[in-house]
């Protein structure tokens, strides 16, 4: 199966009524279990979240294909930040991915084979589509001038969209939303986004005036803007290696 398959191979992982995932209803004993655990473990790499984010994200080899995602950051330290991503934030979110972010300095210093899998955030920032859900524009407005100037790699395990009902196949590349035909997200994605949030984008554009991006804007991120070519993985059958390395 690849990433770029639009429909899965028939099973019942994309079968029943609404997107739940598949599995019976958590036992009371387990429930209790989970409690018990969660108040003897430390959960450190948890709790080093400190960034909600919402925004949109495009699929690399169908950007036509829009999906709404919140990012739970953790900033590792000034120039890159690891978050997992969920296709909404209540407690019964489906955990779609992981995104990467690196500076503008990070970014710079990688091989250009490698630039081609990370996408900017300058436009998802100024269009007011990328926004941190219950902080006020004028607190978030310092985190958001540090995005607008960086670079993400965001693969999802989860096509959501199609309805399936668990993480089936490889995982996909994701692109940010661009001012081009397909990059410009569904109107009816941003209104529900607005709804739930309780704000308004339209509203919030001329709070990101004067937001600027990289200071000198990659051709190669965004590689699908500029070349029409997107990226979709594929599993391919493969020798193990039977030996260990020396020593």
């Amino acid at each position: 199966m690849a990433s770029s398959d639009k429909v899965p191979v028939p099973c019942p992982a994309i079968s029943g009524e609404g997107n739940e995932p598949m599995g019976d209803p958590t036992k009371t004993t387990t429930a209790v279990l989970d409690k018990g655990t969660a108040m003897l473990q430390s959960m450190k790499p948890i709790k080093q979240m400190s960034l909600n984010m919402c925004s949109f994200a495009c699929y690399s080899h169908d950007p036509g294909r829009h999906i709404e995602v919140h990012m739970y950051g953790h900033r590792v330290n000034q120039d890159f930040l690891q978050c997992a991503v969920y296709d909404s934030n209540s407690s019964k979110a489906h955990l779609i991915g992981i995104e990467y972010i690196v500076s503008e300095k990070v970014f710079e210093s990688l091989s250009p084979d490698e630039q081609k899998l990370w996408h900017s955030h300058d436009y998802e920032i100024q269009m007011a589509l990328l926004v941190t859900p219950r902080v006020p524009e004028l607190v978030a407005k310092p985190e958001l001038k540090n995005l607008a100037k960086s670079y993400g790699k965001f693969w999802c395990t989860w096509q959501i969209d199609r309805g399936d009902r668990l993480p089936l196949g490889v995982p996909s590349l994701m692109v940010s939303p661009q001012d081009v035909d397909l990059g410009r997200i569904k109107p009816e994605l941003v209104k529900k986004r607005d709804e739930e949030l309780g704000i308004s984008t339209e509203s919030l554009k001329p709070s990101r005036e004067g937001i600027c991006g990289p200071e000198k804007k990659n051709l190669i991120a965004d590689y699908w803007v500029r070349f029409r070519k997107g990226v979709a993985l594929d599993v391919v059958e493969t020798d193990m290696k039977r030996t260990a390395p020396f020593p």
